[in-house]
């Protein structure tokens, strides 16, 4: 599988993830992991900026692959499959903008201003 058709499976897999979500079936723990990745990815902010050289995009190469196959594996898999299925075609408008996303990477880039402004006075 090529780099354009693993983006491409990673465009339906995210909404199917955000969909197991909300299934009863799926345990607890890929629940947790789904909130996590759909919440990274549908956030406007990164936790590394993209206008960091060559860092700035391992996120998006590297951590949200890694976060959507982990909770992939996490969910089983004839739920996963019902999902992936529900979810052809759920972003042809794109993908949705919403500004709550955004707040967890926010407060994890607020603690880390505040614990460099605190080491630094203090």
């Amino acid at each position: 599988m090529n780099l354009k058709e693993r983006a491409k499976k990673l465009k339906t897999d995210i909404p199917a993830v955000f969909i197991a979500m909300k299934k009863k079936e799926t345990p607890i723990g890929a629940k947790i992991i789904a909130g996590l990745t759909v919440t990274y990815a549908l956030s406007p902010i990164d936790l590394i900026p993209d206008f960091i050289p060559v860092l700035g995009y391992i996120d998006d190469i590297i951590l949200l692959p890694a976060l959507v196959a982990l909770t992939i594996r996490m969910i089983p898999s004839d739920v996963f499959d019902a999902c992936r299925e529900e979810a052809e075609g759920i972003w042809s408008a794109g993908k949705p903008k919403r500004w709550y996303y955004a707040l967890p990477i926010l407060v994890v880039w607020l603690l880390i201003v505040f614990l460099v402004v605190k080491a630094i006075w203090f």
